[in-house]
């Protein structure tokens, strides 16, 4: 009886999931932010920097 209901559980998963376009999404959706933040962090950077060596204080 529980070999049929492991089975059964397996069949409507399958059946309900599509699990590789959630995985595809959820990958580029992670790339896009990761860029975003990599983005923002360097351009946080360069501004400390150049605020640190007296940039744009004309």
């Amino acid at each position: 009886m529980k070999a049929y209901i492991n089975l059964l559980i397996i069949l409507l998963l399958s059946f309900t999931l599509t699990s590789c376009e959630l995985i595809g999404d959820i990958f580029k959706t992670g790339v896009w932010t990761g860029v975003i933040l990599v983005v923002g962090v360097i351009a946080i950077v360069i501004w400390l920097i150049a605020k640190a060596f007296g940039g744009g204080s004309r």
